[in-house]
């Protein structure tokens, strides 16, 4: 059992270089996307990444805002599975927020371009792997 769940997942997110968003298709089957890893996050509880407004997956999760993210450590073979909501933010309070320098490369515009949203993920429960077990928690 994790004595410090904030602690020990918090660790595993801030590590990873990915995260993979979990959605489902218009058909109603799950998918899966390699995300940059969040921009920023609070606790373990809520994330923001950034995204085309353009793609399917924005689309989706307008559609059905329930959603998964997943963080791997793959030198020890451990993650962590979050579920909870994606709201799709355009304002230019969000995008400001998160902005980067170079993020002109996916957006080109820059910090107002329309192909430029982000994605806000609040989780309300979880799954941590490790060492052969698995442990639900509670966000």
């Amino acid at each position: 059992m994790m004595r410090d769940p904030q602690a020990t997942i918090g660790k595993l997110i801030d590590k990873a270089k990915l995260a993979y968003l979990g959605y489902m298709d218009g058909e109603g089957f799950p998918v899966v996307r390699a995300m940059l890893a969040p921009r920023e996050r609070a606790d373990i509880r809520e994330f923001w990444l950034t995204t085309n407004t353009s793609s399917r997956k924005v689309a989706r999760l307008r559609e059905n805002p329930k959603a998964s993210l997943y963080f791997v450590d793959q030198r020890f073979y451990r993650g962590v599975n979050l579920t909870g909501t994606v709201e799709v933010l355009e304002t230019p309070e969000a995008k400001e927020r998160i902005w980067r320098e170079g993020d002109t490369m996916y957006y080109p515009q820059g910090v107002a371009d329309p192909d430029y949203c982000v994605l806000h993920f609040t989780a309300q429960k979880g799954r941590y792997y490790s060492s052969f077990h698995s442990e639900d928690f509670e966000v």
